[in-house]
C-alpha cells in the first residue's frame, strides 16, 4: 500500500510540476497544443478549444507540448514570446512544486506525527556498528530518546535485545553497552533523534509547512555539493521505494512527508543550470539576453539531446545501483 501510494504521489507531483507550465503557459495567451497525463502511445484524448487534452499508456508523470517550442517563424511560437514570459512559464513548475510540498508538509503538521526514535548516527567501532545497527534505523518499542538511553544506561556491561524497523522490516538486535565509554559517545555509540509532533491549528499548519519548506529546500541544496564527494548517495525510483517502505512502517504522516520532500528535491532539480531541464532552458534565456541574439532552435534541440540522453544513462545507472543493494 505504502508502494502504491507513492508512486501516485510520484504521478501527481510531475503533473502538478506541469500544471504549472500550463497555467502559465493559458494565462499569457501561449498556444498549448497538448496537455497528457502519462507519455505515448495515445489511449484516449479530446479537444477542449485549441488545446488536446490526452490519457497515455505510460504512468509516469505527464507533459506539456507549447507550439513553436524550437521554432521561432510560425504564428504564436513559444520562441517568439518575449524572453521573460518564457522565463515564467519555465519557473512556474519549479513553483508548483514548492507549493505542493509546502501543502504536504502542512497537512502533515495538521494530523499531527506519530512519535518515533530514529538513529541518526553510528560512531565507529562502537557497540552499535558491531551489532549491525544503522544510521536511519528505527527503534521499535520507544517515542521518546531519553527514555531509551535510560533503558541502555541501564543495562551497561550486560546482553540487551532490541528491535529495528529498517525499510520496513523488523529485526531484532542483540547488544552489549559499553560500561565505560569513549568521550563524546554513549554507551551504544549511536545518535538519537525524537519524532513527532501534535496535530497544529490551520494557520500555524500552513506557517509551519512554508518554514519546513523553506529548511528543506536549503537542505537540499547544501546536500548537493555533498553528492560530488559521495555519489554512491545518489538514489532512483527503486531506492525511494526502499526508503518509503521504512517511512511507511512508521505512520502515513511520515509517508506523506516523504512525499512532500521528493516535490521539493523536483523544484530544486529542475532548477539546475543543466540543458534539458527547465534550469538549463532558463540559462539559455539569460544567455540570449545577454548576447542579444537567441540561439538557433537546432542547436538548442541537440544541446538539450545530448543533456537529456545523459539524464536518461544516468537514472538508469543508478538504478542498478539501487537494484544490487537490494541483495
Amino acid at each position: 500500500m505504502t508502494d502504491l501510494i507513492v508512486f501516485v504521489g510520484l504521478i501527481f507531483l510531475v503533473l502538478v510540476h506541469e500544471l504549472g507550465h500550463f497555467a502559465a503557459a493559458k494565462w499569457f495567451g501561449m498556444f498549448v497544443e497538448e496537455f497528457g497525463v502519462g507519455f505515448p502511445p495515445r489511449l484516449f484524448s479530446w479537444k477542449r478549444g485549441e488545446t488536446r487534452y490526452s490519457a497515455n499508456l505510460i504512468p509516469l508523470g505527464g507533459f506539456v507540448k507549447l507550439h513553436g517550442e524550437l521554432d521561432n517563424t510560425s504564428a504564436r511560437s513559444f520562441m517568439r514570446e518575449k524572453a521573460w514570459k518564457r522565463a515564467i512559464v519555465l519557473v512556474a513548475g519549479v513553483i508548483m512544486n514548492f507549493i505542493a510540498g509546502s501543502l504536504i508538509f502542512s497537512s502533515v503538521l495538521w494530523m499531527g506525527v506519530p512519535p518515533a526514535v530514529f538513529i541518526s548516527e553510528v560512531a565507529l567501532g562502537s557497540p552499535a556498528e558491531k551489532a549491525g545497527l544503522m544510521q536511519g534505523d528505527i527503534i521499535d518499542g520507544f517515542t521518546d530518546p531519553n527514555a531509551f538511553m535510560t533503558y541502555v544506561k541501564k543495562h551497561r556491561g550486560e546482553r540487551i535485545i532490541f528491535s529495528v524497523t529498517r525499510g520496513g522490516m523488523l529485526e531484532k538486535v542483540s547488544v552489549t553497552p559499553r560500561a565505560v565509554s569513549p568521550k563524546g559517545e554513549g554507551a551504544l555509540g549511536v545518535g538519537l533523534v525524537g519524532g513527532g509532533a501534535i496535530s497544529a491549528g490551520f494557520w500555524d499548519g500552513l506557517r509551519g509547512g512554508f518554514i519546513m519548506a523553506c529548511g528543506t529546500v536549503w537542505a537540499i541544496i547544501t546536500g548537493l555539493a555533498g553528492i560530488l564527494y559521495a555519489p554512491q548517495a545518489i538514489v532512483g525510483p527503486i531506492g525511494i521505494f526502499k526508503v518509503a517502505a521504512g517511512a511507511g512502517a512508521i505512520g502515513f504522516a511520515y509517508v506523506l512527508q516523504l512525499l512532500g520532500v521528493i516535490s521539493l528535491n523536483l523544484a530544486v532539480l529542475n532548477l539546475l543550470p543543466i540543458p534539458a531541464l527547465d534550469g538549463g532552458r532558463l540559462l539559455f534565456i539569460g544567455i540570449e539576453k545577454l548576447r542579444r541574439k537567441q540561439f538557433s532552435p537546432h542547436f538548442e534541440a541537440r544541446v538539450n539531446g545530448i543533456s537529456f540522453a545523459f539524464l536518461i544513462t544516468l537514472v538508469i545507472v543508478v538504478t542498478i545501483k539501487d537494484v544490487i543493494g537490494l541483495f
